[in-house]
């Protein structure tokens, strides 16, 4: 994993705009069966993916924090939501609240669990969207995603042979 990991940046980047071009004529033609396929590939492809051998979505990026997570989350670490938002969390460019560091402060390094799993962000619950319905309207994040995620490059690649336009 560690040797994937290394070289995910460079291959997301050869592939970056080859991907862009195929999601624009993805949504172009916006085929039927899109959400049956990316869930059969996501299936597939988290069959041999370990998140916790790779956690590098929580190691360098940050979900976005909605006030139900926040209210959530606060009430389990048992901390004033005011007090969770100064501790943890700061507003992005886009006005998001996300944390105020990377790697992710819920984050274990030492075997990559989550110390707040059952009460974690929705963001992360659903990440990496490669399963979700409408998944049409998810190019750009999955796009941004194949830079992060192993198992996301490998899906989108997957699906350019699967369904080639």
């Amino acid at each position: 994993m560690q040797e994937q990991l290394s070289s995910l940046p460079r291959h997301a980047k050869e592939k970056y705009s080859d991907t862009k071009k195929y999601f624009n004529r993805l949504k172009k033609k916006s085929p039927k069966r899109l959400d049956l396929l990316m869930q059969e590939l996501h299936d597939e492809e988290f069959q041999r993916t370990d998140c916790l051998t790779c956690a590098n979505c929580c190691k360098t990026t940050s979900p976005i924090f909605t006030d139900k997570d926040i209210a959530r989350i606060s009430k389990h670490l048992r901390m004033k939501e005011g007090k969770f938002i100064d501790q943890y969390l700061q507003r992005d460019e886009d006005d998001f609240m996300v944390l105020q560091s990377a790697p992710c402060t819920f984050l274990d390094t030492t075997d990559n669990t989550c110390f707040i799993y059952d009460v974690r962000p929705k963001a992360c619950a659903e990440y990496p969207h490669t399963d979700r319905k409408k998944f049409i309207q998810l190019t750009n994040l999955t796009l941004k995603n194949t830079e992060v995620c192993p198992a996301v490059f490998n899906i989108v690649e997957e699906l350019k042979k699967k369904l080639p336009l």
